[in-house]
């Protein structure tokens, strides 16, 4: 229940106005639902001939006013009614008593509606603030954190998690502020009527309490198990969608239909688990209901039929209260279960929320407004989980407004290297300076405005192009947007697509071709012009021609700037000002082109195995 606490006090804390105004208004329906039903008792009482018509039966309710005060106020209301009777007629006055049930009715749904609609206003506020709250802390966590997460578990605490405390666990727990109300209404009016008829009522429900409770402590479980498994099935989904070309010509869809045939069938396995639970409430409730109901019918027939202070127009009325009485308690028994049932939910929220970013900055972090000297690595050591190393004692300079280019087989740790100097991770040892400032120390918002970077895998958004272009400088103008577009040899194929910059590109930039991807990324670096650029194998998986264009607009990037510069094709980096060369994690050569060729090493044999001299 601490994350249930966590969650209200966070999000529900700033609707106290919308919820204790709802809570009153829903006070105030409970209260007329009782009222609305005791007003037909005269109206009953009248057509079946009792004490309001019967000017002699009345003195049988003057001797036992006595007796309660149930009686004394029914003997002065009914003396009332039979006074007006006497002077309007009893048609007429039937009449009046019709409207005034009418109007009682009209103001306990009134009341119900200010209710519902505050409470609406309470539900939507926590739900969009939560949902705000999450996203807002997903884009804060570092990258690691969803290495170790599969996304369809996050989508899910986005959604599903939310829309549980939305639509169950607010609901449950408004239901605990109104029903208790209902329930105190419901009671002292029917101990009014008759005290010993109302005991079996409070014997019954305490049962209700117990068979409720102890099925919602087993829903706990079963539903984080749920929620758990939906993420994966999620997972599965985004998988396919992302994979179906490869699924399709490996001829794999018997694997993925597997795969995701076992999952669909725990998650059924899990529901209906909590379904037999959850479903077990309601039944059980109404079953006791119903035992009490029978006690009730007999016992209050057996007091009609002695004549001892029971008539029947008032037994109707008790009936129809004690209904009322029913629905409440299986309300509030289905509250309670669904409160254990979203603790799951709560749960899983609450462990977002306050999960460790990992990167963290100090109270007062240097704030670095340009880039003026080098960029130091310094005796780096890095590794993802102890005792497997990627990389072991780094040490190297990029001096402002050069080139530096990473080579090596795959896994030789260069694309970390990157990372570490986009701050996606921390150093496990060692250093990286900026103009002499230790990384760790800038504020990384402000140093992240000195970088800009182009990956292999261009990430592209479904929006149209020039939004796509202006993510990096949302203010831009249209004419720089255009202009990046051209240094990135993008604008010719710009121009040829159906609405040119307006046109929408699809999901992760499916519209275009590798090269047309890579060109807009390129123009989303050029257009933030920063002083400091990182490509990542940023043509290695394009053809010759679009790698050609792609090259150029890489150099038209490059130009000026300090670049790190990760390749998989050599041939675009011998003009670099140095090339490193790193194997299984360490720096093994380091010069330029013609120097590292005259050491007959390491990159030579990389340049011989691309036939290239």
């Amino acid at each position: 229940m601490n994350s249930l606490k966590k969650i209200l006090k966070q999000f529900a804390f700033p609707y106290k106005k919308e919820f204790f105004t709802g809570i009153f208004f829903n006070i105030l329906y409970s209260l007329f639902s009782i009222v609305s039903v005791i007003s037909i008792m005269p109206i009953l009482d009248m057509l079946l001939g009792g004490s309001v018509k019967q000017k002699e039966t009345l003195t049988h309710v003057k001797e036992q006013a006595s007796d309660s005060f149930f009686s004394e106020l029914k003997y002065e209301f009914y003396l009332f009614l039979q006074q007006n009777i006497v002077e309007i007629g009893a048609k007429t006055f039937l009449a009046y008593l019709c409207v005034a049930v009418i109007l009682l009715f009209l103001l306990r749904n009134i009341f119900r509606y200010f209710a519902q609609y505050f409470i609406v206003l309470l539900r939507s506020g926590v739900s969009k603030d939560l949902r705000i709250a999450m996203y807002n802390k997903i884009l804060s966590l570092p990258v690691s954190y969803f290495t170790d997460r599969k996304k369809g578990d996050i989508m899910v605490r986005l959604s599903g998690d939310v829309g549980e405390v939305e639509g169950n666990v607010l609901n449950a727990i408004l239901e605990l502020w109104r029903t208790p109300f209902s329930i105190m209404f419901t009671l002292a009016a029917l101990l009014t009527i008759n005290p010993s008829l109302t005991l079996i009522a409070l014997i019954v429900l305490p049962f209700m309490a117990w068979i409720i409770s102890s099925i919602g402590k087993s829903l706990k479980k079963d539903a984080k198990r749920g929620l758990a498994e939906s993420g994966n099935v999620l997972s599965i989904i985004d998988e396919t969608l992302n994979g179906a070309k490869i699924i399709k010509i490996f001829n794999a869809e018997e694997s993925m239909k597997n795969r995701f045939l076992n999952s669909v069938v725990y998650l059924r396995r899990l529901s209906i688990n909590m379904m037999k639970k959850y479903e077990l409430a309601s039944p059980s409730s109404e079953f006791l209901g119903s035992v009490a109901m029978i006690f009730i019918t007999w016992y209050g027939g057996v007091l009609i039929l002695e004549g001892k202070g029971l008539d029947l127009a008032s037994f109707l009325i008790y009936i129809a209260l004690f209904f009322q009485l029913l629905e409440p308690a299986k309300t509030l028994s289905t509250s309670l279960t669904n409160l254990h049932k979203g603790t799951a939910s709560t749960d899983r929220l609450i462990e977002t929320l306050e999960s460790n970013i990992q990167i963290y900055e100090p109270e007062n972090p240097i704030v670095l407004t340009e880039f003026k000297e080098s960029i130091e690595f310094k005796n780096i050591n890095f590794q993802y989980q102890e005792e497997h190393p990627i990389l072991r004692d780094i040490t190297m300079t990029i001096p402002k407004g050069k080139t530096v280019a990473i080579v090596g087989q795959s896994g030789s740790g260069k694309t970390t290297l990157a990372n570490l100097l986009a701050r996606f991770y921390d150093v496990s040892g060692g250093k990286i300076l900026i103009d002499k400032h230790d990384l760790r120390d800038l504020s990384l918002k402000s140093y992240r405005k000195l970088l800009g970077m182009v990956t292999q895998e261009s990430i592209l958004f479904n929006d149209t192009v020039a939004n796509n272009i202006r993510l990096s400088k949302p203010n831009a103008s249209m004419d720089e947007v255009i202009n990046a577009a051209k240094v990135a040899n993008a604008l010719e194929f710009i121009e040829q697509l159906p609405n040119g910059f307006d046109t929408s590109i699809g999901e992760g930039g499916g519209k275009l071709s590798g090269g047309q991807k890579q060109r807009i990324a390129i123009a989303r670096a050029i257009l933030k012009n920063p002083p400091i650029m990182i490509l990542d194998e940023a043509t290695s998986a394009l053809d010759t021609q679009s790698e050609r264009l792609v090259q150029e607009a890489l150099e038209n990037l490059m130009s000026n700037r300090t670049s790190l510069v990760i390749a998989h094709r050599l041939s675009t980096i011998i003009n670099a000002d140095m090339i490193i060369v790193m194997e299984r994690g360490q720096i093994m050569e380091q010069g330029t082109h013609a120097e590292l060729i005259e050491k007959n090493g390491i990159y030579k044999n990389l340049i011989d195995m691309q036939n290239f001299s």
